[in-house]
C-alpha cells in the first residue's frame, strides 16, 4: 500500500510528463507549419516563373531532409524548365524511389526522359501514369510518339489511331499516323487516313503524298499518279511534293515528265541531293548527256556511295569512248549496290566494246542470278548485247 507522499511523487511525475509531450507536440506542430508556409512559398516562386529563388528554398529541403520525394520531384521540374533534362532525370529518378506514387512525378520523368530520347524508359513512366488516368489524349500522343521514335511503327498506330479520333482536327498526329502505316507496309491503313481527312474536307499536301506512296506499293499506279498530282495542286511548294510525282514518274519510265517535276523540287529545295540523282538520271535515259554530266560529277565529288551517279556516269563516260573510266565507274556503282543486275549488263556492253568477251560474258552470267528491277527490261538488254545489230 502506497503511502500518501508516494501517492503525490506519483502524480506529480504523471504531470510533468503530459506537460513536455504537450509542448513537443506544440513545437512539432508549429515546424509542420513552417515547413508547409515554405512549401508554399517555393511553389508561389515557381509559379510566378523566378525559378532561382524556388530551387534555393526546395534545396535547403532536400538538405534538410534527404528522403524528402516533393523537395527532389521540384527540383527535377526547375532543371526540366531550363532545359537540363539529364540533371533532371537524376532529381526525378531519386524522388520516384522515395515514393512512386507522388503525383505527376511519372508523367514528368517520361517527359524528360522523352525530350533525350530514351523512349524505352518514357513508355514505362507513360504507361505507368495512363493506368492512372486511362484514355487521356496528351499520355496516348505521347506513348504513340515515343514508339514511333523507337521505330517500333507497327506498335504506335493504335495509339496514334486512338489520339486522332480524340482530337479529329490535329493535322500533325494525321501524318505521323500515315508516316507510321507507310514504314510499317499497312499502306490499305494509309490510304484510310487519307480518306478521312477528305470526309473532314481537310486537305493535306503530305499525307497526300504518302498515299500517293501506298497506292504505288500496292501496285495501283493509276490511282498513285493521280493522287500526287493532287498534292501538287494541292500545295506547289511543299516539301518533296514534286519528287514524289517526279520519282513515281520515273518508275514508270516516263522520263521527260519525270524531268519536268524533279527540276521544279529543285527550285524548290536546291539542296536536295535525291532530286539531283533522279534528275541526273533522267536526262542519261533521254540521251541528254551534257546536261546531266556536270551535276553527276559534282555529286561524285560529295559522296562515292550513290550507286545510280556512279552507273549514269559509267553510261555517259563509254558513249564518249572513255571506256576505262567507265568500268572504273561501273564497280563503284557494284560495291554500293552489288545485287543489281543492269550494273553488271552495263559493265558487260563495256567489256564487249573493249573485244573482252570473256569478262563480259562473266558480267552477264551475273547479272542472271539476279532479280530485274521494276524498271528495267534486262532480258532485251541481254539478248542485245549477246546478239549485237551488224
Amino acid at each position: 500500500m502506497m503511502s500518501t507522499g508516494e501517492s503525490r511523487n506519483t502524480g506529480f511525475n504523471w504531470t510533468c510528463l503530459v506537460a513536455v509531450a504537450l509542448m513537443a507536440t506544440s513545437f512539432l506542430m508549429a515546424q509542420e507549419q513552417d515547413r508547409a508556409q515554405i512549401r508554399l512559398k517555393a511553389m508561389a516562386l515557381e509559379q510566378k516563373g523566378q525559378n532561382s529563388e524556388a530551387e534555393e528554398i526546395w534545396g535547403t529541403i532536400a538538405k534538410a531532409d534527404a528522403r524528402d520525394a516533393e523537395a527532389l520531384a521540384h527540383l527535377g521540374l526547375l532543371e526540366a524548365r531550363q532545359e537540363h533534362y539529364e540533371t533532371a532525370i537524376d532529381y526525378y529518378r531519386r524522388a520516384v524511389a522515395i515514393n512512386s506514387d507522388l503525383p505527376g512525378l511519372q508523367m514528368n520523368l517520361g517527359l524528360a526522359l522523352f525530350k533525350v530520347a530514351q523512349f524505352p524508359d518514357a513508355i514505362k513512366c507513360f504507361s505507368s501514369e495512363i493506368k492512372r488516368h486511362p484514355g487521356g489524349l496528351r499520355l496516348t500522343i505521347l506513348l504513340g510518339m515515343a514508339h514511333f521514335g523507337m521505330k517500333d511503327y507497327l506498335i504506335a498506330i493504335p495509339y496514334l489511331q486512338r489520339a486522332t479520333a480524340l482530337d479529329p482536327q490535329n493535322l500533325s498526329l494525321r501524318i505521323t499516323l500515315a508516316q507510321s502505316c507507310l514504314l510499317s507496309k499497312e499502306y490499305q491503313c494509309v490510304v484510310k487516313v487519307q480518306q478521312q481527312l477528305l470526309a473532314l474536307k481537310e486537305e493535306s499536301a503530305q499525307i497526300d503524298i504518302l498515299a500517293g506512296e501506298a497506292l504505288d506499293q500496292m501496285q495501283q499506279s493509276v490511282a498513285a499518279l493521280k493522287q500526287l498530282r493532287a498534292a501538287v495542286l494541292a500545295n506547289p511548294k511543299e516539301p518533296n511534293v514534286h519528287f514524289g510525282l517526279g520519282y513515281l514518274l520515273w518508275t514508270q519510265g516516263k522520263w521527260e515528265e519525270a524531268a519536268n517535276e524533279l527540276d521544279l523540287e529543285l527550285q524548290n529545295d536546291p539542296q536536295n541531293v535525291k532530286t539531283r540523282i533522279y534528275l541526273a538520271d533522267s536526262w542519261v535515259q533521254l540521251n541528254e548527256f551534257a546536261e546531266a554530266l556536270p551535276g553527276l560529277e559534282n555529286l561524285d565529288a560529295r559522296d562515292k556511295s550513290y550507286p545510280l551517279v556512279h552507273r549514269d556516269l559509267g553510261i555517259i563516260y563509254a558513249n564518249s569512248g572513255r571506256f576505262e573510266d567507265a568500268i572504273r565507274e561501273l564497280m563503284l556503282a557494284m560495291e554500293s549496290d552489288p545485287g543489281n543486275a543492269e550494273l553488271h549488263l552495263q559493265a558487260a556492253i563495256v567489256y564487249r566494246t573493249l573485244g573482252r568477251r570473256d569478262q563480259a560474258n562473266a558480267e552477264i552470267d551475273r547479272a542472271r542470278k539476279l532479280p530485274l528491277p521494276r524498271h528495267s527490261s534486262l532480258e532485251e538488254m541481254i539478248d542485245s548485247i549477246e546478239n549485237p545489230a551488224p
